[in-house]
């Protein structure tokens, strides 16, 4: 890991690519349009990004059809689609300061963070799904000995792909893997806010050996390049994650359209229940804090509701108090730090609007709550704990997205379950005992689609990620997710003819 200075001395000299990749060639918006790619860091401009629009798109959305239609990805042998992934996957590993770097430049996380779980992330989910080509077998259907059925999986087509700016990287390798190993053409839209790894995966691909044409990226924003995308009657399926209120518009427009297949991974309001037969409460604690206060906040599963059972919320409240000193904003380029900046100024304003509205509420700020300045110019906000929560009140029912904790109580199982279950959103759940029958007994009630027992936001490829409920449908990761990115078709031949 290099230091501090040397993390600062490589921004400076860091060269940021800022053009749309379109059918291998990176390019400017056909309008000229530009933004400014604000570091929340400091607030400074790390350059002007390409701004691009629905005529952007559609030369994307032709540039991915011709290849797909060509065959040159979608009809390679997959050993042969496997070896170039696998490069793909080498490539990101060999450029993972760079990339770390970018993340943490782009949206403001720790450098520590984007080195050891960013960069590691979006490897691994190119090289697992790209170990998985070439191990997916077909069906044969039983059937007389004079026919045969035959059922097999074909890519989708074009796949547009809107990823947001909490863990940009990651969240569209998650996407890419499975998109690309399956044989389609893919046009990522990273959010406005993150765009720079995104651009910077494309030339990683092209270098690799993935076809011009197969993997576009066109930053920009929403109305003007996620909604075209999404609208888009050559666009074959549609994958999203992020807020519930974009994710309902997009299932809208895809129904409205050409019903193209379209999942979506939206937000949460995730339940931490910690009983008063916790195996650790002090390990519960420190797990409570970073579960809320990891990434500032800004993920989707983090553990914002925190259910403690009666009789220990008194000792254990002040713990996760206790542990929360140790998680200080600072500056991101120092691998010491813990705790960034938030993304960008509008989100900081967002949060600190639920705070004052969960003060005004009657919710008992334990600690923080404040807008501070590690580094000038900057986007931080101290980790943020209430107390004497009711599930009514803004900050328990709404997805904050920054480092702000909602405690509150309850006196048996029973209740622990409803208030978990209370919500709009069912992407995660934690829940802390030593009662082998009671982690299964809650386990099987929460309706949420991860559930922790004992931790809290843990896994690797091989286990699926999705929601309940408005946090979405579909899965990433795992083999559930080639199912995404495939037709089934049913293939019947009579063997008498």
């Amino acid at each position: 890991m290099p230091s501090f200075s040397e993390w600062q001395q490589q921004a400076q000299n860091i060269t940021i690519s800022t053009q749309a990749i379109i059918n291998g060639k990176a390019c400017d918006a056909l309008s000229g349009n530009t933004f400014d790619c604000i570091s929340p860091i400091d607030g400074r401009v790390l350059g002007q990004i390409a701004a691009c629009g629905a005529e952007d798109v559609e030369l994307a959305v032709n540039a991915a059809r011709n290849a797909f239609e060509s065959g040159c990805w979608a009809e390679l042998k997959p050993v042969d689609r496997k070896s170039i992934l696998l490069r793909f996957a080498a490539l990101i590993d060999q450029y993972s300061d760079e990339l770390a770097l970018l993340e943490t430049l782009d949206m403001g996380k720790p450098i520590s963070d984007s080195l050891s779980i960013d960069v590691p992330e979006a490897r691994d989910s190119i090289a697992w799904n790209a170990e998985a080509i070439d191990k997916i077998n077909g069906e044969i259907a039983p059937t007389g000995d004079n026919e045969l059925g035959l059922v097999t999986r074909e890519p989708l087509g074009v796949i547009g792909a809107i990823v947001p700016w909490n863990f940009p990287m990651a969240m569209a390798c998650w996407k890419l893997g499975p998109a690309l190993a399956t044989g389609n053409s893919v046009i990522l839209k990273p959010s406005e806010k993150s765009p720079l790894s995104a651009i910077r995966l494309a030339e990683l691909a092209l270098e690799a050996g993935i076809p011009a044409g197969v993997f576009n990226v066109l930053p920009g924003y929403g109305v003007e390049v996620g909604d075209p995308l999404a609208r888009h009657m050559d666009v074959d399926g549609l994958v999203f994650t992020g807020s519930t209120a974009v994710g309902k518009q997009l299932l809208s427009v895809a129904g409205s359209t050409n019903m193209k297949r379209t999942f979506v991974e939206c937000g949460g309001k995730s339940p931490n229940i910690v009983f008063a037969d916790a195996p650790d409460l002090r390990a519960a604690a420190e797990a409570a804090a970073m579960a809320i206060f990891f990434n500032q906040g800004e993920v989707c599963v983090a553990g914002s509701r925190l259910l403690v059972e009666d009789s220990i919320a008194e000792k254990f409240i002040p713990m996760v108090c206790e542990a929360s000193k140790n998680i200080r904003p600072g500056h991101p380029l120092d691998p010491a730090t813990i705790m960034g900046a938030i993304v960008d100024d509008v989100q900081m304003r967002k949060v600190l609007g639920f705070i004052d509205k969960g003060q005004q509420e009657g919710a008992e700020l334990v600690c923080g709550g404040k807008h501070v300045e590690p580094v000038a110019g900057g986007y931080y906000l101290e980790p943020t704990i209430f107390k004497a929560v009711s599930p009514q009140m803004s900050i328990a029912k709404n997805e904050i997205f920054g480092p702000v904790l909602s405690c509150m109580t309850f006196n048996s199982e029973e209740q622990a379950i409803r208030m978990a279950n209370d919500s709009d959103f069912g992407l995660a759940a934690g829940l802390w005992t030593s009662n082998l029958s009671r982690a299964h007994r809650v386990s099987r009630k929460l309706r949420a689609g991860s559930i922790w027992v004992n931790c809290y936001d843990v896994g690797d490829m091989t286990a699926p990620f999705g929601g309940f409920k408005q946090s979405g449908n579909g899965r990433d990761k795992s083999l559930h997710a080639l199912e995404k990115y495939t037709e089934i078709k049913a293939t019947w031949i009579n063997l008498d003819t």
